[in-house]
Formats: structure tokens, sequence, C-alpha cells
């Protein structure tokens, strides 16, 4: 008798997430190759047919109730952020509230950013009505981050789809579960959309496909190493990129200023998320009359917090356990140049944790102050005045974010002007990012590009110029019918004219 029960088809490969606070196993994911990236953008083509043709106003509704779904889910997804970053649940829940507001902002004002312009014409054509659009890309590829899973990369998903876009979004390898947990709500919520948002799982090999399978635009956040190489595979096919690569943020505090408000938000934007936040806070240049009492402050804020695993815990483990070595590095390197540690030390390194680490008199040549560091770690430097503060804070290869610390709110703002920075908050930290009409983004090692606010909507569009003749012009220079005489009394005329105004 004849076998006939069909082989065991072979197992797709899969790769398991980790909790960085036990090392104890979450969940498999599969490891999603070329074929399976390039099917994922094929579906979101197709949807994205006809998504772009809905009426604005539908798109609109349908994202609002995607977000109606987050925030029902809220817990669910804080929880699925928590157990995949090792961040506190209250964190992760602040996170998803932020995400709600900029997913909230893209669906009601995409109409009104993107909507038909006219615009002016000049003397010769007069005849001509003038006008420009933004038109959806197609499909929009996002490469998302481990230490936002959710609200970084929806300042791309969001206001992609909000521009009329398909999204097919490859999260980082750590957080898998975040990502497919934002997906599935999304087909629960827009129905008859299937595929138009889809989420591709694994590691750089996935990345790396989605680079290269043909998506209108890649949107990238991670190192700017990575950039390079992602974006070297996207130039091969000139597909448009968009980086956010993190930051080396600076805070500048006057010799005026708040010194309580400064050290609060120090601490806070240096160690919340075991520092591991692009547009933290990793380096001060406070003026030399303030510099020694702002350290006593930052360092009785700090030494108050112990990182662990627990709900109540200020904030968590380092999630990509290679990072704990850098910080190490960092910091050891910077006491041997000659730094002097406020608060802690190399021995604050204790893997997966590092407890706060407070520092002073930092070579600005010093790993510490050069490369980003994204652990839970500040250096505090004096500065004779302004501006040498801003010369420090300009001197860095990175320019996501800053911030500036002054009892006049308008010199605060005469300071920020002077900064690089793609973003500054005055008397505050990362104030920008919650605002969802701001845009955001840097330059350098930064990267380059905007998402959030306007500009945000439009980076996932290509902007299309239409004239319309409204009438025959008494003479068309658009034509080889013109006289000789004709264009040169044109010409003649145009000069006088520009001559005089």
């Amino acid at each position: 008798m004849t076998d006939t029960t069909p082989a065991t088809a072979p197992r797709a490969a899969t790769f398991t997430t980790y909790s960085p606070a036990t090392g104890e196993p979450i969940a498999e994911h599969p490891v999603d190759g070329p074929q399976e990236v390039s099917r994922a953008v094929s579906r979101a083509r197709s949807a994205q047919a006809g998504w772009a043709e809905l009426p604005a106003s539908r798109r609109r509704d349908h994202l609002l109730r995607w977000k109606k779904a987050l925030a029902a889910d809220l817990d669910a997804v804080a929880r699925t952020i928590s157990e995949e970053t090792g961040k506190p649940a209250g964190d992760a829940a602040l996170e998803v509230v932020l995400t709600l507001e900029h997913l909230a902002w893209a669906a009601r004002n995409a109409e009104r950013v993107l909507r038909r312009r006219k615009v002016g014409t000049g003397l010769f054509t007069v005849h001509q009505r003038a006008s420009l659009v933004h038109r959806p890309l197609g499909v929009v590829g996002v490469i998302g981050p481990w230490n936002y899973p959710l609200y970084t990369p929806m300042g791309s998903i969001g206001y992609a789809l909000a521009a009329g876009n398909g999204v097919v979004f490859k999260p980082s390898e750590l957080t898998p579960g975040t990502a497919t947990l934002l997906a599935g709500l999304f087909d629960g919520a827009v129905p008859g959309h299937a595929g138009l948002l889809t989420t591709v799982t694994g590691a750089a090999s996935t990345g790396d496909a989605l680079a290269r399978s043909g998506v209108d635009k890649l949107a990238f956040t991670g190192s700017p190493g990575t950039a390079r190489k992602v974006m070297a595979v996207c130039a091969e096919t000139l597909t448009p990129f968009l980086a956010e690569c993190g930051g080396k943020d600076a805070v500048i505090v006057t010799a005026d200023a708040d010194l309580d408000a400064a050290a609060d938000a120090i601490v806070w934007g240096a160690l919340s998320n075991a520092g591991q936040t692009c547009a933290g806070v990793e380096r001060v240049y406070a003026a030399r009359e303030i510099h020694a009492e702002l350290c006593e402050r930052v360092v009785k804020r700090a030494s108050a917090l112990h990182p662990g695993g627990g709900a109540d815990a200020p904030y968590g483990p380092m999630t990509l356990p290679g990072q704990v070595a850098i910080v190490e590095r960092h910091v050891s390197g910077a006491v041997s140049a000659g730094a002097r540690a406020l608060l802690g030390g190399p021995e604050s390194v204790r893997a997966p944790y590092v407890a706060p680490v407070v520092l002073t008199g930092v070579p600005e040549d010093a790993a510490a102050m050069t490369e980003e560091t994204f652990g839970p770690v500040v250096a505090v430097n004096a500065v004779a005045d302004m501006d040498e503060a801003v010369e420090r804070a300009n001197a860095s290869r990175y320019a996501l974010g800053a911030a500036v610390f002054c009892r006049s709110g308008r010199t605060g703002a005469a300071i920020a002007a002077r900064l690089r920075a793609g973003a500054v908050s005055v008397n505050s930290v990362l104030g920008f990012a919650a605002v969802p009409a701001l845009p955001f983004g840097g330059s350098q090692d930064s990267g380059f590009g905007r998402i959030h606010g306007a500009e945000g909507l439009r980076a996932f569009t290509a902007v299309q110029s239409t004239t319309v003749q409204r009438f025959t012009p008494p003479v068309a220079l658009t034509s080889f019918a013109v006289p000789a005489a004709t264009r040169e009394r044109a010409v003649r005329l145009a000069r006088s004219l520009h001559r005089r105004r």
C-alpha cells in the first residue's frame, strides 16, 4: 500500500525575542525574506490604489477609528512595549498616548495640508492658471527602532497613511510583537483595506530586502552606520530615503536660569528610558558661576533613582545588550581622561542595568562627548559664557535636538536660534516631541528629512505642478512662429522692468 500522506512542509525560519530584564523568551516570529517582503509590498500597492482614491475625509475617519482602537487597547499595547523593551509600564503607556496625539493630528490635518493650492504667475504667464498638489508616493517602507517601538515609527506610518500611501513596516528584531499588534489593530479598525499596512519581521536581512523591494520611499530610524548601508542600497534604484539617526543632544543653562527646573529636566531627559532616547540629554553646558550648584542639584535628584524591573522603577534595563559595553567604555574613558564622576562611575554598569552616572570636566574630545552614549549618563561641563556654550553644543557631528534654560524666554529663544539642532526646547526638554504640528529631524549624523507636522505629511508625497492656459496670449513666446522682433521687444521690456525693481 502506497503512503499518500503529504510530506510535512519545511518549517519557516523563526527568531525568538527575549525579555531585556530577565533574559526569558517572549515569543517567536517569522524571519521574512525577499519573497515575503515582495508579497507584502505587492499587497500594499494593490490596497493603496483604492485607499488613494478615497476622499481625504474618508481616510481621516478610518484612521481615527484606528486611533480609537489603539486607545481602547492601550493597556495591552503598553504591556507589549514594556515586555519587549524593559521600560516601566507607565513609560510605555505614555509612549502610546503620544502616539495617539500624533495619529490624530495627521488624520485631521492631511486634507488641509495636502489640498491643491493655487499659486501666482508672472508677467509673461498671466494667461496661465497655476496650482500644485501633493500626491501619494505609493508604498512607503518603514524601518523602525527598538527604543520607542510605537511612537517613533508611527511618525512615518501614520503620516504616510494619512497622505494616501500604503505602508510596509519592518520593526526592530527586538520589538516585533509591538509592530504585529499595531498592524492587527489596523486591520480590525479599517476593514476592506487588507494589506494596506503590513508588518514584516526579521533582522538586517529583512531590512535589506525591504530596501530592495521597490518601495517608493524608505523611512529609517537607527544608527548613522546602518543608515549609510541602507541608503547605499536605496541609491541603486534612486529610492528616496528619510533618515533619523540619533543625537548627542546638549542643554545650555544660563547664569540666571531656574536651577531647580533645569536640574529636574536634565535628570529626566538623561535617565528616562535608561537614557535610550535619540533626543535625550547627554551633554550640559552651564555658566561657570552656577555650574557647581547645578551639579549638586542634578546629583541629588539622580542619586534617588535606582533602575529595576519592577513596576515602580524609574527606568528599566538596557534593551540592547551590546549597548552596555558602549556605556561602560564611555564612562571609563572619560574618567581616565580626567573627568570627575560626581555620581556613579564604571561600577554603575551592572548588566542589564546601569545606575545613573553624572560626570563633569569631561574633555570635549572624549567619546562620552562625541559619540552617542545611549545610556543613563550625563556630562555637565562649565563654560565661560553663552558664546562658548553655543560653540561647544554646535561642535558635535550630531544635530538633532537641544534645550536652553534661561530666565527670559526671549533670551532663551535667541540662544536657541544660534543652535544647529533641528528642534530646540526653551525651559523644558523634549517639549517639541509632544507637539504634533512641529516637524522633527536633524542633520549631519542625525540624518535628514522630517517627520511630524505638515512637513511630515508632505514628506510622503510627490509634488505635481500644473498650469492651465486660461486664454491665448497676445504674444506666444513659446512658439517658433513668434517674429524675432517681437521676441526682442519682450526681452527689452523684461530687462527694463527688472532693472527698476
